[in-house]
């Protein structure tokens, strides 16, 4: 039985299983170890007695283990797994404190940092300190994108060409979990390049920082030669993977499947896309999936399916985009060098839902 230590008790923290559909649960952090068989929750942090409170009421932490400072909830529980959480601002002085005072793995909500310095300070603490490390980009541990990723690889569509996201929203809220989904798609292959347009960006960018969190749209061109179109369409959250005989898309925010490949010829011999068979899709929880992931690295010493560099890698992208904004839609070529951007918000936390 692993110990966990959720710091950050608001709503992915504990509260989001009123919001999401039942079949979707659990989703939160401290629901997720509550359903897992090899984990307990056994402390909480927040700045607010009042939330932990109703966390302690909901999952059974004790007052006594209800903490206003981190640090001390980490130094005096020795937590096996620490949760951080929090928004991106506060998110890589935990990690770091966590990984440098006895944490074996870090469950980090996304996106993985408020700056690239943030993300690079992380990933030196993380590695030095061998912790395993998981962001909380979901969908890569979706069960319908996990059958997406076997129809690509299993050369049904022929050889991938392109990946397409028709939202990609605010991009440490939401582009987090399209380019993380993007990268899967592709094997998580590096980027050389991507060249963007923010529509809102000029009012959100003070010098080095960002006000808010800004929408932005763009293309990614990865290294093995598949392009990337992160788009703000007005279709929803809909992904098509799209390869040289076919393509496989996931249809009304991962509610729908389908995959399209060569049927007859037509009158000049050219391949027709015809409706194909999906592999069959049993909907489950996603968070439940990322701890267990977490839990059998521990346990076995292998890589887990998101590491430290796949989330900086995720981090970097967000950057990127920033960068191709401000240099009026310049392509940026990757890796990225002395970006020097931080999100730095006027920040209030918000009462999460405690009741479905």
């Amino acid at each position: 039985m692993y110990r966990a230590a959720l710091v950050g008790c608001s709503r992915m923290g504990a509260f989001i299983d009123n919001e999401v559909p039942v079949e979707r649960a659990p989703y939160s952090h401290a629901a997720g170890y509550e359903a897992c068989e090899r984990t307990e929750m056994v402390a909480c942090s927040d700045t607010r007695p009042e939330v932990m409170e109703r966390v302690g009421e909901r999952y059974g932490v004790p007052v006594e283990k209800q903490y206003t400072d981190y640090r001390e909830m980490i130094d005096w529980e020795q937590p096996d797994i620490v949760s951080v959480a929090t928004q991106p601002e506060q998110r890589a002085e935990i990690v770091v404190y966590a990984a440098e005072h006895g944490a074996k793995a870090i469950y980090a909500e996304k996106a993985m940092a408020a700056s690239m310095s943030d993300a690079d300070a992380m990933v030196e603490a993380v590695e030095r300190n061998n912790v395993l490390f998981h962001l909380g980009t979901n969908r890569r541990w979706d069960v319908g994108y996990d059958a997406m990723v076997e129809v690509i690889e299993s050369g049904r569509i022929g050889k991938l060409k392109s990946v397409v996201s028709h939202t990609t929203g605010t991009l440490f809220n939401t582009a987090s979990h399209i380019f993380d989904l993007l990268m899967r798609l592709n094997g998580d292959h590096p980027a050389s390049w991507v060249q963007t347009y923010f529509p809102n960006g000029d009012e959100l960018i003070e010098g080095d920082r960002l006000t808010k969190d800004p929408t932005g749209e763009g293309t990614i061109q990865f290294a093995n030669g598949v392009m990337a179109y992160a788009l703000n369409s007005g279709r929803g959250l809909e992904v098509e993977a799209i390869g040289e005989k076919g393509a496989v898309t996931a249809l009304g925010t991962d509610r729908e499947w389908r995959i399209r490949e060569e049927g007859e010829k037509d009158y000049r011999g050219r391949s027709v896309w015809v409706d194909g068979e999906f592999p069959p899709v049993e909907r489950g929880s996603s968070t439940l999936r990322l701890i267990e992931d977490l839990v059998d690295g521990l346990e076995s010493g292998e890589a887990t399916r998101c590491d430290v560099r796949l989330a900086r890698a995720n981090q970097e992208l967000i950057f990127a985009f920033v960068e191709s904004h401000v240099r009026g839609g310049k392509r940026i070529e990757l890796p990225l060098e002395g970006s020097t951007f931080r999100l730095e918000r006027d920040w209030k936390a918000n009462e999460p839902r405690f009741e479905r």
